[in-house]
């Protein structure tokens, strides 16, 4: 009985000993969040935190968020809520809540403006399925109208984004044919814009010449140009002339050095002219019976010999040894 008695009161002790322990440890926790927050959080957007649990609330115009580091949840300050989350105020705190889970951005709990890969947005709702009359668009995560027959893409049954082969796409239309001022680019299968030639000024009218000369001559031309600013495009305006001519009339004037050019014109001639007599000459030689050009042969060969001899006979005159020689008396 006395054992029991014993007991009770050792439990009753260990237990008032438990509970001030707990008291005391949490008012220094409470002692240490109020003193951190009064010297200063490291984040500009808190006004209270802790060591333990980061942020506790937050300065004016920011949002509290909470963030999941492993099995801890951190509270951070933020100007505007992350992706996948939206901001609610209220007078007492500012915070991020998260978007339905089908929801890849929202406006609020009811309404998604962007949806996770496999659902389709339609009316700030994320679907697995599309509607009646509307066709999932895997690139915009929407509920989208059927492209018209001509179009191979499109944003809605209004605007295409590419159209069939054969078509060019204007405005979201496709077109067999431009419009007005508009050309088909067949690289990129849309009517572009036309571009018209641009040219500059005419420049001044040159000198009056003639073959490239300006003398010896009384009727010339004159000539201007002008520079092509820009070229047009396949189907735009094309350039006009960009050069004239015009005759004119000047005071006939003699060429510097032309009566030395008209002599040594005349000796070419004339060198010319000789040299064709020649090969004529030598071309009529040619041209004779063999029998005469055989008559012609000997009769050059006997005019050779006899100026040969005549050339020998001389020598022999002038030479008085060459007479001893040949045994010749000179006459006296």
């Amino acid at each position: 009985m006395h054992l029991q008695l014993i007991s009770i009161v050792l439990i009753i002790l260990y237990c008032m000993d438990y509970t001030r322990g707990q008291h005391s440890s949490s008012r220094h926790r409470h002692h240490k969040q109020i003193s951190s927050g009064g010297s200063g959080c490291q984040q500009g957007g808190c006004l209270t935190c802790s060591d333990y649990n980061g942020c506790l609330s937050c300065k004016p115009r920011f949002f509290m968020h909470l963030e999941r580091i492993g099995m801890k949840q951190i509270g951070v300050c933020m100007t505007s809520c992350p992706p996948g989350f939206y901001d609610i105020r209220s007078p007492e705190r500012n915070t991020c809540t998260k978007c339905r889970s089908e929801c890849d951005s929202c406006f609020n709990k009811n309404f998604c403006t962007r949806c996770r890969p496999g659902y389709y947005l339609h009316l700030g709702k994320c679907l697995e399925s599309c509607p009646d009359g509307l066709v999932p668009s895997d690139i915009q995560r929407e509920c989208v109208s059927r492209c018209p027959v001509e179009c191979e893409a499109c944003v809605n049954s209004e605007q295409c984004t590419r159209c069939r082969p054969g078509l060019y796409q204007f405005h979201g239309r496709c077109h067999h044919v431009c419009p007005e001022d508009y050309e088909p680019n067949d690289k990129l299968m849309e009517c572009t814009s036309q571009v018209h030639c641009e040219v500059g000024q005419w420049s001044e009218w040159s000198p009056c010449s003639r073959s490239g000369r300006t003398c010896g001559f009384r009727r010339g031309q004159e000539t201007r140009t002008r520079l092509v600013l820009q070229y047009p495009s396949p189907f735009g305006r094309p350039c006009p002339e960009i050069s004239e001519i015009k005759e004119c009339l000047v005071k006939r004037r003699r060429c510097p050095g032309r009566g030395k050019n008209k002599d040594r014109r005349n000796r070419n001639n004339r060198r010319v002219k000789t040299s064709q007599e020649v090969l004529r000459d030598r071309k009529k030689e040619r041209d004779r019976d063999p029998g005469d050009r055989d008559n012609s042969d000997n009769r050059n060969k006997t005019e050779q010999r006899r100026r040969r001899d005549q050339s020998t006979l001389t020598l022999i005159q002038r030479s008085p040894k060459a007479l001893h020689y040949f045994g010749i008396t000179p006459k006296s």
